[in-house]
């Protein structure tokens, strides 16, 4: 089965299911999507390290990329090789020494840890197509969702896009000392709109 290459194009909080978020993986060179449900630390992870934010400690996907290289181990690339029952698995990829391991992982720490070896994320077109055979009402559904994503400024976003620039650099630096990466990220992308 010949392999499709994925990039992440987001990561939004979902409308639909209170505490997760919805990463959203596009085929490159191509329209289909892979909208994958994921949970909030999960979330965070992936975007701390998008971002290139430097937590106080390590989270526990630095952490498996600090074990990682520590005993030579490099992670390849990251394959979500089925859907099944509106589950995605995933396999995380590594060498040693040339020797090949795939490790099966859920897809969210799949991609977490995948994201810290700067790794490469496949799926096969069976995959997108079930997806796409899955959803029968995929227009309905993005229009939705971007009416939500439009409605849906929280009383948070609000405030951050009525603050100083001033005032956002010393709250990034408060999250960021604080461990939230989540705001962390939303203030990061109220300044990057901003320049």
């Amino acid at each position: 089965m010949q392999k499709i290459k994925l990039d992440i194009t987001g990561i939004q909080y979902s409308q639909t299911q209170s505490g997760s978020y919805v990463l959203t993986l596009l085929e490159a060179g191509g329209k289909r999507k892979l909208p994958i449900l994921i949970g909030g630390f999960e979330a965070q992870s992936i975007a701390v390290e998008l971002e290139k934010m430097v937590p106080n400690r390590p989270l526990t996907h630095d952490l498996i990329k600090s074990f990682c290289k520590s005993f030579g181990v490099n992670v390849k690339e990251i394959l979500i090789y089925k859907f099944l029952e509106g589950v995605f698995y995933a396999k995380i990829i590594c060498e040693k020494e040339g020797m090949i391991t795939e490790i099966d992982s859920r897809t969210s720490d799949a991609i977490a840890v995948g994201v810290r070896f700067n790794s490469p994320i496949y799926t096969y077109a069976e995959v997108l197509d079930e997806v796409d055979s899955s959803d029968g009402s995929e227009d309905e559904e993005d229009e939705m969702f971007e009416e939500d994503i439009e409605e849906g400024l929280t009383n948070e976003e609000s405030e951050l896009k009525n603050a100083s620039k001033d005032e956002l650099n010393h709250r990034l630096q408060e999250a960021i000392d604080n461990e939230a990466y989540e705001l962390a990220s939303k203030i990061r992308d109220e300044l990057n709109r901003r320049n």
